[in-house]
């Protein structure tokens, strides 16, 4: 390999991790307008969240999806107010909604893994119900911790409350990231 063509290499992968980085950076700020799309709702609102976590390890892949959804946790922990309602802070990881926010990376990096296997609408849609499995199980786990502190609320209000809501983002996320990969 000659001098001109480690140069290039290093130019292009220089190219390609801004390229990741503005993709990561992008999907982050995406989940926090989803969360300022917000229906008023005790002790958890409807947002839009769960659609761009989603979308985030459709588009960008399990690592890079995750990472989107790690980068948006921390803005929020550190001050900046992504969550809903512009909210901020470690108390917002550790009340009600705490289990929902934690569980945005791992769903992520699921969604992503699971669409490395196939790319049909079909199975989109099915990892994207896992993602959102993920998301209401770990939520209504530290909802019932932290909140309700029994299991019949917990899941009437963590986890079937929301499932008209979301099947609409899951059918729309799904059809937004086939749509995408084509």
């Amino acid at each position: 390999m000659n001098k001109s063509s480690v140069i290039q290499t290093g130019i292009l992968n220089q190219q390609k991790a801004i390229t990741q980085a503005l993709w990561i950076t992008g999907f982050a700020l995406l989940t926090a307008v989803g969360a300022q799309f917000e229906i008023q709702h005790q002790p958890v609102p409807y947002t839009l969240q769960t659609l761009f976590v989603l979308l985030a390890g459709a588009v960008l892949g399990k690592r890079n999806g995750g990472i989107s959804q790690v980068a948006y946790l921390l803005a929020g922990v550190i001050g900046v107010p992504v969550f809903a309602g512009f909210g901020f802070g470690l108390v917002k990881i550790i009340g009600p909604t705490g289990g929902y926010l934690l569980s945005f990376p791992i769903a992520a990096f699921v969604v992503g893994y699971l669409l490395e296997q196939r790319k049909s609408f079909i199975w989109t849609l099915i990892s994207m119900f896992i993602g959102l499995f993920i998301i209401f199980s770990l939520g209504t786990l530290h909802l019932n911790l932290i909140y309700f502190h029994n299991w019949s609320d917990s899941i009437a209000g963590g986890f079937f409350i929301f499932s008209w809501w979301d099947g609409i983002k899951l059918f729309a996320a799904a059809s937004i990231a086939y749509r995408l990969r084509k």
